[in-house]
């Protein structure tokens, strides 16, 4: 069966760190759809259109290589339960895999509809530095319903949004998005309000 994988990310900003995930999924599954949201537990995002259009700029590199990537703005939506009823009308009959990182794995059970979610989707869980797989938000989620894979050979940079919000190190962002931020004038108030 055709599996597709739908990475929906906050993207405040996309760095290195969303790039090895976007190319770690092309290789394993046959379509990799791509798109930025807001994330409903987060406050003072960067508007979402300078967040899809860097996303944009980020997987314009990795499309190059990876023809599988594409780059899904009309997937977005604040709840993951109505970006994944979309995709089933993109991609009937395949199995649908829901990139998260291990950075959510505790706030999954209180997501919207989360049963429902998990009936549609396979997980499809990404470690991030800094947050390891613990066994008892697997537990949780499995009785909930949920079908489990773990990236455990992925190994990516140890970079997030977040950091670059705090520290404005270039070094962890593709030259292209850089300019963008630096066009923009976008990340320069102390902290930015983000979470």
């Amino acid at each position: 069966m055709v599996q597709v994988a739908l990475f929906g990310t906050s993207a405040d900003p996309p760095t290195t760190g969303h790039q090895a995930i976007v190319e770690w999924l092309a290789t394993r599954f046959d379509t990799v759809a791509v798109w930025a949201a807001d994330n409903p537990f987060k406050s003072g995002q960067t508007p979402l259109f300078h967040r899809q259009a860097m996303l944009a700029l980020l997987l314009e590199g990795v499309e190059q290589t990876y023809s599988n990537v594409l780059l899904c703005p009309h997937l977005s939506h604040a709840r993951s339960l109505h970006s994944i009823y979309l995709a089933q009308q993109d991609w009937p009959d395949t199995q649908l895999a829901l990139v998260v990182g291990t950075d959510v794995l505790n706030s999954l059970p209180s997501w919207y509809r989360i049963d429902e979610l998990l009936k549609m989707v396979q997980l499809q869980i990404v470690p991030r530095p800094g947050f390891p797989v613990k066994r008892e938000d697997l537990k949780t989620l499995q009785a909930l319903g949920a079908q489990i894979s773990i990236a455990a050979d992925f190994i990516g940079p140890d970079v997030s949004s977040t950091t670059y919000r705090q520290t404005k190190a270039e070094a962890v962002m593709i030259p292209a998005i850089a300019t963008y931020i630096h066009q923009h004038g976008l990340y320069e108030g102390a902290g930015n309000g983000l979470n």
